[in-house]
C-alpha cells in the first residue's frame, strides 16, 4: 500500500500570514498536526489530531509506519536550518511536500533595511560555535542563529578573541511579537547586552579594504611595517607560500612571525582558516599590530611568546612555517614533530648555510622527507639612465613532511 505524503509547512513570522491557498488546503484535510506548540497553537480549529513536536526519531518512526495524511509545521522555509535536512535524510523525497514561508532571517534583514544576497547565514543553535565563528570571520555580512548558550555576547567574546572586532552588529530579538526589538551595537557592546532566548545575530563589516591596492598575494614589501632584516620578501613570501600548499580551513603556526607579511598573505588564501603569528620581540610586536590593523586581518591572532614557550596552548597545526628560531630550532622542531596532523607540512626560510644544514639534520632526525629550494632573487634598479639588476641574497626554502605508510 502506498504511503501517504508528509506535507512540510511554513509558518510566518507572526504565525497565519504567508500561507497560501495550497498550503491552507493541505491542512484543512490532514489527520495529524506536528509541530510546535506556538505554531499548533496557530489552527484553532483544527480537527484532527496534534501532536507536540518531541524528539525527532521518535517523530520520524511515527511517519515511517502511519497511513495517515499529516502536515509538519515549521518556521518559515522548513528547508533552512530546519526539520526538512533530518527528514529528506530519512525517508522518501517523493513522501515530501514542502510550502515555504519567509524565514525569520529574511524578515530581520528587511526590517534592519539590509540587503541578504551577499551574506552567509550559519546556526549554532544546538551546535558548536568554533566552526561557526571561523566562517563568520571570513564573511563580510553574517547572520546567525543563536541559542542560550551559544549567545550573542559568547559569540563576541570568541570575536574579540580572535582580533576581529571590525562589525556593526543588529540583535534583533523576538521577531514577529509584541515585544519585538532590534538593537544597533559593536561588537564589544554584544557583551553588555542580556537579549531575549529567540534571538538573530546579524554581523555587518564596517572595515572594506582596497583589493587593488592590497592583493591577494604579492603585496609590496614597503606596504608592511617592519624592519627591512625581519620580513619575508616579496617573490620568497609566494615561494614559501606555494610550499605550504595551503587549503581553506586549515590551522597554521607561523613562528617567528617578524612583520607578519606571510601570515597576512596566508589569510587571504585561507580564509576560513586559522593562523598564530608567534612572535616575542617588541619592535616587532608593534609592526605586527599595526600591519593586522592596516590589512584588515580578521583570521590572525597574535601569540607574544619565545617559541617553543607558547605553543602548548594553540591547537594542533595543519600547516607550520617558521621563519625565525631565536636559536631554538632544534627545541622547535621538536615540539612541531609532537602535534603537527598527519599529512602536515613544515616550511623553513633560513638564509645561512648554516641553518640550512641544521633544518635540515633536525628535520630528517626527526622523520622527514626534506626537500630544499634556493631562491635566488635579482630585481633591477637605476644606474644613471641604465638599469642594472641588483642581487639579494639567496634564501633557502625548506619543506618538510612524513611519507604516508
Amino acid at each position: 500500500m502506498d504511503q501517504q505524503k508528509i506535507y512540510l509547512v511554513g509558518a510566518g513570522i507572526e504565525g497565519w500570514e504567508g500561507f497560501g491557498s495550497r498550503a491552507l488546503e493541505v491542512i484543512a484535510q490532514a489527520e495529524v498536526m506536528i509541530g510546535h506548540q506556538r505554531h499548533l497553537d496557530i489552527f484553532t480549529d483544527f480537527r484532527g489530531e496534534k501532536m507536540p513536536i518531541g524528539d525527532l526519531p521518535e517523530v520520524l518512526e511515527f511517519l515511517k509506519r502511519t497511513d495517515k495524511r499529516v502536515v509538519v509545521l515549521a518556521s518559515g522555509d522548513p528547508t533552512f536550518f530546519g526539520v526538512s535536512r533530518f527528514l529528506l535524510r530519512n525517508l522518501p523525497k517523493e513522501r515530501i511536500e514542502i510550502f515555504a514561508n519567509v524565514t525569520s532571517m529574511q524578515y530581520a534583514f528587511a526590517c534592519i533595511k539590509e540587503p541578504w544576497d551577499d551574506a552567509i547565514f550559519v546556526s549554532v543553535h544546538g551546535r558548536g560555535m568554533h566552526v561557526a565563528v571561523d566562517k563568520i570571520i571570513a564573511a563580510e555580512k553574517a547572520c546567525v542563529l543563536t541559542d542560550k548558550v551559544n549567545t550573542p555576547a559568547a559569540i563576541a567574546a570568541e570575536l574579540i578573541e580572535r582580533g576581529a572586532e571590525g562589525y556593526e552588529a543588529w540583535l534583533c530579538e523576538d521577531l514577529g511579537l509584541a515585544t519585538e526589538k532590534f538593537t544597533k551595537t559593536s561588537v564589544r557592546g554584544l557583551l553588555e547586552l542580556k537579549p531575549s532566548d529567540l534571538n538573530i545575530l546579524i554581523l555587518i563589516k564596517t572595515y572594506e579594504p582596497n583589493l587593488v591596492q592590497y592583493p591577494l598575494i604579492g603585496i609590496d614589501d614597503d606596504e608592511f611595517h617592519t624592519s627591512k632584516k625581519l620580513i619575508t620578501k616579496q617573490e620568497v613570501r609566494a615561494v614559501t607560500l606555494s610550499k605550504l600548499q595551503l587549503q581553506d580551513d586549515l590551522v597554521l603556526w607561523d613562528i617567528g612571525a617578524g612583520s607578519c607579511s606571510v601570515s597576512i598573505e596566508a589569510s587571504n588564501l585561507m580564509p576560513n582558516g586559522r593562523i598564530f603569528a608567534v612572535e616575542r620581540n617588541l619592535q616587532c610586536i608593534g609592526f605586527i599590530n599595526e600591519n593586522l590593523k592596516k590589512f584588515c586581518t580578521r583570521n590572525v591572532k597574535l601569540i607574544e611568546a619565545f617559541a617553543p614557550e607558547g605553543l602548548e596552548d594553540l591547537p594542533d597545526p595543519d600547516r607550520v612555517f617558521i621563519g625565525g628560531a631565536g636559536g631554538k630550532l632544534d627545541e622547535i622542531i621538536d615540539a612541531v614533530a609532537q602535534r603537527l596532523k598527519p599529512d602536515g607540512i613544515v616550511v623553513i626560510n633560513a638564509v645561512t648555510l648554516d641553518t640550512l644544514s641544521q633544518a635540515v639534520e633536525f628535520l630528517e632526525d626527526h622523520g622527514y622527507t626534506v626537500e630544499a629550494t634556493c631562491v635566488n632573487i635579482a630585481k633591477t634598479r637605476k644606474l644613471t639612465e641604465y638599469k642594472m639588476f641588483e642581487a639579494q641574497n639567496p634564501v633557502y626554502v625548506i619543506a618538510a613532511w612524513k611519507e604516508s605508510e
